[in-house]
């Protein structure tokens, strides 16, 4: 996957290419707090069921901040890729909650992969 012209795989390789020095560990974090409004929305929605559409929204805003922060770490260190690419989530407070992005910086160049 391409994330502005950055390769992201959860993959331990990256087909088509090779690694040629690893940077080391990375991470993005970010911690979101659900507004009152949404709170109220929410705890009406959770007494009849079915998706909280406020929350879904919040959680893919969530992630996809802490990859670009993930990426922006990789790219201070110099790796043009990372491998090994997990997301975490965790509740912090009854309203927060915590999403960390994390993997393995790494510099890759188009070749054959040694994964055979």
């Amino acid at each position: 996957m391409l994330v502005d012209e950055f390769i992201v795989s959860s993959a331990n390789h990256v087909p088509g290419y090779r690694t040629v020095e690893t940077k080391g560990f990375v991470y993005g974090l970010t911690v979101r707090s659900r507004g009152v409004g949404g709170q109220i929305g929410a705890g009406i929605k959770s007494m009849f069921g079915g998706e909280i559409k406020q929350y879904v929204k919040m959680m893919e805003e969530a992630r996809e901040e802490a990859l670009h922060r993930m990426i922006s770490h990789a790219q201070d260190m110099g790796a043009n890729a990372i491998m090994s690419v997990r997301f975490d989530s965790a509740e912090i407070s009854n309203v927060m909650q915590e999403i960390l992005a994390y993997g393995t910086a790494v510099v890759v160049e188009e070749g054959q992969d040694e994964i055979k």
